[in-house]
């Protein structure tokens, strides 16, 4: 069982995501804040974070640069309500982007190829 970590500032986004995930089989942790996200961190191994871009007056790419720095072997997937941070070069460390939605079939597929993506690897 996959174990995932989801930080996003939004409690309702945080509940529908574990319940969602949890319903096709992983573990799931959610965190807050970045605070919360690195004291979950510290205290467990995940095998893939979701990330939300903006998180109240914290910044999710930041964090994403740092986990890239600290947690190399750990994926991560931004999960954000615009479209726009595509296109931008620190966006581009993470391993997969959803534009946020009620309906998570994409970010469950997200999850499935880069959790793959992640088992290939490792098996080389």
């Amino acid at each position: 069982m996959s174990r995932l970590l989801v930080v996003d500032d939004e409690a309702n986004i945080r509940l529908l995501y574990s319940e969602e995930l949890i319903d096709e089989g992983y573990e799931v942790v959610t965190a807050g804040t970045i605070t919360e996200a690195t004291e979950k961190l510290q205290a467990g191994v995940f095998d893939l974070a979701i990330l939300d871009i903006k998180l109240k007056n914290e910044s999710g790419i930041e964090f994403l640069q740092q986990l890239v720095k600290e947690r190399h072997d750990m994926p991560v997937i931004l999960c954000s309500a615009f479209s726009c941070y595509k296109d931008d070069f620190s966006a581009w460390l993470a391993d997969g982007y959803v534009v946020k939605s009620g309906d998570l079939t994409e970010l469950k597929q997200e999850i499935a190829r880069v959790l793959a993506k992640k088992a290939a690897k490792a098996s080389k």
